[in-house]
């Protein structure tokens, strides 16, 4: 009996393998039911949602506006300084930043194209759902928008970078500047044509969603691209657009743009949405998404006074003094400065304590100047030490339409066209009547003036830098002499760093990258 039954345990696999003689290696590839593919994943509306999702999550990112993108933005701009005991975050605004670690710079440029990827999936994939075709269309459109997004970003701070548009290819080369400009404003166009102007009654999952991108968000975008490449014309048609539609109004409270008070308002034409109540309580420095994800920003410890979080950006005492360049009409320093800078003086509080009381013993901090804006400092938290900021970032403002508007009159040749949409901005914080202060300006003196107006109304907001560069002053010794007595990090500026490395990896992984000049 034993016997017997040994021959059939050998006899029964002898037959399990003899039948199965003509097993191949596609029939070992077994999918887990558990998880998802690409092949797998792309069924439904559910699932077209889901990605759409997935691509603007992409900005909570610690390479993206979770902390490196703001840092990469503002550094570099005669408003911030920086002391921070951080290598790769001081030299990045002393111009300075090595290829040898990738540390913020390096975690943005992936970042960016990990949201580029996640667009390109929903373009690549959505058009085959059978869905509602309205909604599809919003979806799709948020997907150009997104995708020119990241794009413009690459393109801005990197210069030459890959442009994938499609899923097919593994490797994508290295563009040029011009080439990846244009298909940033072809994927901006693609998104206006797509996207609604609100998100109120679409009567889809999506409905009153103002946080997602629309119509006006996707022109305003593509304005910008277009004067950043000096094309006024399309620029102010762009801009025009937003201004008619009637959709905007500046706020009347300056500093309601910088903290949790009236998130998403009448000035918002996009911002990311950052929340201490969403998620979990985990921070999101990278690499595949987990459950516990929060999805608040660390900006403001990153730029907090001292004491109150890492004071690693600071306002310069240039900034300050430009706030003092011009009273309101009835006589007060500007409005702005104390939305803008923590400094010693009567009534300035942060974080329920009085300024001077609280740095009374140390008289280099007294004296110091910190960062107010995006800081959580009107007395509901004691510091910024959890990293849990909800503070949503506004990335694009009605009145940073307003001022780009003004400026394309200007170039255009219509100087005193330009005057009311500069008024506009100015008389919010009260400030005298441009026309009558300043009346009859030339083309040069107006370019002066919305350099002026512009520091002054956006700066710590990542706008600086970026005008600095494409009004070609880093390409004018006079223009980097006067920087450099404005900001002493500008001493190390060299031509060619006004854009950052290309990370080594994306060299190495990459056949055919070219580094930037002087790098």
């Amino acid at each position: 009996m034993k016997n017997s039954n040994l021959k059939w345990r050998i006899l029964i696999p002898m037959l399990a393998l003899a039948f199965t003689g003509c097993v191949t290696d596609d029939d070992l590839v077994q999918l887990d039911p558990n998880n998802q593919t690409e092949a797998t994943f792309w069924q439904n509306g559910d699932d077209a949602m889901r990605g759409i999702n997935a691509v603007y999550s992409a900005l909570l990112t610690d390479g993206t506006y979770m902390r490196c993108t703001p840092l990469l933005l503002d550094l570099k701009a005669d408003d911030t300084r920086s002391n921070s005991p951080w290598a790769a975050m001081a030299n990045t605004g002393r111009f300075n930043t090595p290829i040898s670690d990738p540390a913020i710079y390096g975690w943005a440029f992936d970042c960016y194209y990990i949201g580029i990827f996640r667009a390109n999936q929903v373009i690549a994939h959505v058009p085959d759902i059978e869905m509602d075709e309205a909604l599809k269309n919003r979806i799709l459109g948020q997907a150009y928008f997104m995708r020119g997004l990241y794009l413009f970003h690459a393109v801005n701070m990197f210069n030459s970078v890959p442009v994938p548009t499609d899923l097919t290819e593994t490797r994508h080369p290295q563009r040029t500047p011009e080439e990846g400009w244009a298909q940033v404003i072809a994927d901006f166009q693609m998104a206006a044509d797509l996207l609604p102007a609100s998100y109120v009654g679409t009567g889809g999952p999506d409905e009153g969603q103002k946080g997602r991108a629309n119509k006006y968000a996707a022109i305003a975008y593509m304005g910008k691209a277009y004067l950043f490449n000096h094309d006024y014309t399309n620029a102010k048609a762009a801009f025009q657009q937003v201004i008619d539609s009637g959709n905007y109004a500046l706020v009347a409270n300056y500093r309601d743009n910088f903290t949790t008070n009236n998130e998403l308002n009448s000035e918002s034409i996009f911002e990311i949405e950052f929340s201490r109540e969403a998620g979990g309580v985990a921070l999101g420095w990278g690499g595949i998404p987990a459950a516990d994800w929060g999805k608040t920003s660390a900006r403001a410890i990153t730029y907090a006074p001292r004491g109150f979080g890492w004071t690693d950006v600071q306002p310069t005492v240039t900034l300050f003094n430009e706030f003092h360049d011009e009273l309101t009409v009835d006589g007060q320093v500007d409005p702005r400065l104390n939305a803008t800078i923590f400094y010693n003086a009567p009534g300035i509080t942060l974080y329920g304590q009085d300024f001077a009381t609280r740095y009374a013993s140390n008289p280099t901090d007294l004296n110091d100047l910190f960062t107010a804006k995006y800081q959580n400092s009107d007395g509901q938290f004691a510091d910024e030490f959890d990293w849990r900021s909800g503070i949503n970032e506004r990335l694009m403002r009605y009145a940073d339409v307003l001022m780009m508007y003004a400026e394309c009159l200007n170039e255009l040749g219509d100087t005193q066209g330009a005057y009311p949409y500069i008024q506009l901005v100015r008389s919010r914080v009260n400030l005298p009547d441009l026309a009558t202060a300043h009346p009859n300006m030339t083309q040069a003196q107006m370019r002066e003036q919305i350099g002026h107006e512009r520091f002054l109304e956006f700066a710590l907001e990542g706008h600086r830098f970026d005008d600095i560069r494409r009004w070609g002053w880093l390409n004018d010794p006079v223009k980097v002499a006067w920087l450099k007595t404005r900001d002493a990090e500008y001493n190390t500026f060299q031509n060619g760093r006004e854009y950052f490395p290309i990370p080594q990896s994306e060299v190495d992984n990459n056949p055919g990258t070219q580094q930037n000049p002087t790098y």
